[in-house]
């Protein structure tokens, strides 16, 4: 049988492109030699790399010229968190020259990253969540809005960024601008959103073609005061997989991944965080191109759920390619 030729496109130029290199390097490992050949392509000011040739993609039509063979490819792999991924803007292309990708359409990338804007969606979904005013760089601030939030702890972040870069939580007689500043650094939108009181949760999802596979619950405890960069991704914080919770809220959240993954017409695998406060599941966000290095939270899920990454990636592939 014939090896499919698969690009994983990592790296990017946002502050998350260390953590999109780690991802690419666990995808290539589980990616199974028998059936695919895989190489890793970095983009990076607007060029796509081939990293190990060291040479140019032609973009005309996503193809590879080495010496002695040119490659073209059969599936796109997106493992580059942030900008231009997981915003939409690399999936439009490999759309319009019709290469297959896995992961979510232009679209519901583009909705998913712009964290108020899929908040605003949801709403008619009746979907529990924090409340929030976006404050845009060079517009005057809606402060009635910005007053009812005053009388409690406040997070602060960029509306379009991940790896919680430019969050900061403060408190409710705290003044804020400061953090404002900070998040403006990373986007040009900022959300400033009431800080909920309860434990943090998250919860993968993938698609094949038997259906959806909803994996365990991960409780996430920070050991500062939330889930940030460095309790992200250095070991400052303790994730346990499956979460210590009643198989009744075990199904909720489980039950409220698959209804968000539906409404949100996801495709692969995401991932969607929680606070849980007394019984309820308020939706943070959702992460459409998650981190995967060994020790990310996707990666934990499957281990405990007795499924090896290989696996998870070989149905993505087959439910993408329709095989």
């Amino acid at each position: 049988m014939k090896k499919l030729n698969i690009a994983v496109i990592t790296g990017g130029d946002n502050a998350e492109r260390p953590i999109s290199l780690k991802s690419a390097n666990t995808i290539i490992k589980h990616l199974n030699p028998e059936l695919y050949k895989a190489r890793k392509i970095d983009f990076s000011n607007g060029k796509f790399i081939d990293i190990d040739s060291k040479r140019l993609i032609d973009k005309n039509d996503f193809t590879l010229s080495l010496e002695n063979e040119s490659i073209s490819f059969d599936l796109v792999f997106f493992i580059l968190h942030g900008i231009p991924a997981e915003n939409g803007q690399l999936q439009a292309y490999f759309e319009f020259i019709n290469i297959p990708f896995t992961g979510c359409d232009h679209f519901t990338s583009a909705l998913t990253f712009d964290k108020q804007a899929c908040k605003n969606f949801l709403k008619s979904f009746e979907v529990p969540m924090a409340k929030s005013v976006m404050i845009r760089k060079g517009v005057e601030e809606d402060y009635e809005a910005l007053k009812k939030l005053k009388d409690v702890s406040l997070f602060v972040k960029p509306n379009k960024n991940g790896s919680s870069w430019g969050v900061t939580k403060v408190n409710a007689d705290t003044d804020y601008s400061e953090a404002v500043a900070k998040a403006f650094k990373y986007d040009d939108e900022v959300i400033v959103e009431e800080y909920l009181k309860g434990r943090e949760f998250s919860n993968g999802v993938f698609l094949s073609k038997k259906g959806l596979h909803v994996l365990p619950v991960t409780e996430i405890i920070p050991f500062g005061d939330f889930f940030d960069y460095d309790a992200k991704y250095k070991n400052e914080s303790s994730e346990v997989t499956p979460a210590d919770l009643s198989p009744n809220l075990t199904k909720k959240a489980q039950e409220q991944s698959l209804r968000l993954f539906k409404i949100l017409n996801c495709k692969g695998f995401v991932r969607f965080d929680y606070i849980l406060v007394e019984d309820e599941f308020y939706f943070l966000e959702v992460n459409t191109i998650p981190g995967m290095s060994e020790q990310s939270l996707v990666p934990q899920q499957l281990r405990a759920n007795d499924m090896s990454v290989s696996f998870m990636l070989d149905e993505i592939i087959k439910d993408t390619l329709n095989t």
